[in-house]
């Protein structure tokens, strides 16, 4: 599709979920405003669900289907939006589009981390497009920006919290003073949770839209696997209190920095963020990407990373995007897509360098703080402050917190320190240990 056509332009919709039906609201509002806007109009002639007998009640006039392939093969179907999540059968039908030459829209961040490379690779051997802007951080244009907006830019490090689960419950934690489990179950029970929600508080979701916005950042071939990722399931209240302490705040954070040589730190984790940080501010559902260029130098991309309408707005901005022939434009002419991209090199996480945030549990007694400052020195890992609550009186063999900050040091140090130091008798307790991200250099001293 690279002209403006003149006819109605015939979808396939595959999947009428959230995401999905926030499509159809929009292309049924807007169909004024869209035609105004861009002389465009659409006809949705195929919604393919599992059950039609579930939808049709709530909209008799729209065209349910269960055969998925008979609606991509139709020649009245222009556009595939593929809005049913997953990696099967959402794959097997995306390539099934792409092979007819049909452009897809797609909000798939799991099967693009996953196959990304081999399904642009079939796109552009057809003659074809994906448009996945609503893939990642809902309705901020962050693709875009990437992928045009910020093209005269050599991108430098990419920061960001992409997913909105997790911020709420983190948010929850630290303005309520709750546990993890309290904080997800009220998610949940507000929608923000999903009844299983491993993917996203493991830190998975954020390591796969991580994935995306690297690749294109970055022009090089991103995969899951390369990112090192921990969730927010084991974080405790206590930690949220000495954070904040101290001055931080705990987000969940995709980081993605370039090296000196060119590699590439890839990370997903609980992170200490100064409050001074923009990033501090966001809470609730809300995403916000901090983006590095050479030229610009920071710009943060911020809105609502999710729900039914933010990220439903994504989908219909690449669908105008391909039936006005932008999108398969740039799709041909540009060589920033994972297909045409040489491997990630990727900075083994070993080595990856950070300050960290250490909680030790430790026996009340003369001594253990040397014992503990010997092992991080031995591993050349200074010290830049200690925070030691004062105890009662008259205890018998007390536990105390001890909270560490460290200068910048390697992961792979630090890990070696940490098995040295829970196995000393005066520790009590695995030691809690978190990164801490610091301040843009533009902002220091502000």
């Amino acid at each position: 599709m690279t002209e403006t056509p003149t006819g109605p332009i015939g979808i396939c919709l595959l999947g009428c979920g959230v995401v999905g039906g926030g499509v159809l609201k929009i292309l049924a509002a807007q169909r004024d405003l869209l035609h105004r806007r861009t002389g465009l109009r659409f006809e949705v002639r195929h919604v393919v669900v599992r059950d039609v007998k579930k939808h049709v009640a709530g909209d008799p006039r729209l065209p349910w289907t269960t055969d998925a392939a008979a609606a991509v093969d139709d020649p009245k179907v222009q556009v595939v939006l593929e809005l049913m999540g997953g990696t099967t059968p959402a794959g097997g039908l995306i390539e099934r589009a792409l092979k007819l030459g049909k452009p897809v829209v797609t909000a798939n961040k799991s099967l693009l981390a996953d196959r990304g490379p081999e399904l642009f690779a079939l796109a552009h051997k057809h003659n074809t497009c994906i448009a996945f802007e609503a893939s990642v951080g809902g309705g901020i244009p962050i693709i875009e920006a990437l992928s045009r907006g910020l093209l005269a830019n050599r991108i430098d490090a990419l920061v960001g919290i992409v997913n909105g689960t997790c911020n709420v419950i983190l948010t929850r934690m630290t303005r309520n003073g709750w546990t993890y489990p309290q904080a997800l179950e009220e998610a949940q029970k507000l929608g923000y949770a999903e009844a299983d929600p491993s993917l996203d508080v493991s830190g998975r979701d954020a390591g796969q839209k991580l994935a995306l916005l690297a690749s294109l950042a970055f022009n090089v071939r991103v995969s899951e696997r390369d990112i090192s990722v921990e969730g927010i399931e084991k974080l405790q209240p206590a930690d949220i209190t000495f954070a904040r302490s101290l001055g931080y705040v705990i987000k969940l954070l995709a980081i993605a920095e370039r090296d000196a040589d060119g590699q590439l730190g890839l990370r997903v984790h609980p992170t200490l963020v100064h409050h001074t940080d923009v990033l501090a501010e966001v809470s609730g559902g809300f995403n916000a990407i901090s983006v590095f260029g050479n030229a610009l130098g920071h710009a943060l991309f911020y809105g609502r990373g999710a729900g039914q309408m933010p990220t439903a707005s994504a989908a219909v901005a690449d669908l105008i995007s391909v039936a006005l022939g932008i999108a398969p434009l740039s799709f041909r002419k540009l060589n920033i897509y994972p297909d045409s991209a040489p491997p990630a090199r990727v900075l083994p996480p070993e080595q990856v360098r950070s300050r960290y945030f250490l909680r030790l549990t430790v026996k009340d007694e003369p001594g253990v703080m040397g014992q503990v400052s010997q092992i991080l020195g031995a591993h050349k890992i200074s010290l830049s402050a200690i925070l030691q609550p004062e105890t009662g009186d008259g205890q018998a063999d007390p536990v105390v917190p001890v909270v560490i900050t460290t200068h910048q040091a390697a992961e792979g140090p630090m890990r070696q320190s940490l098995k040295a130091i829970d196995a000393l008798s005066t520790v009590t307790a695995p030691t809690v240990c978190l990164r801490v991200i610091d301040q843009p250099k533009e902002f220091a001293g502000e």
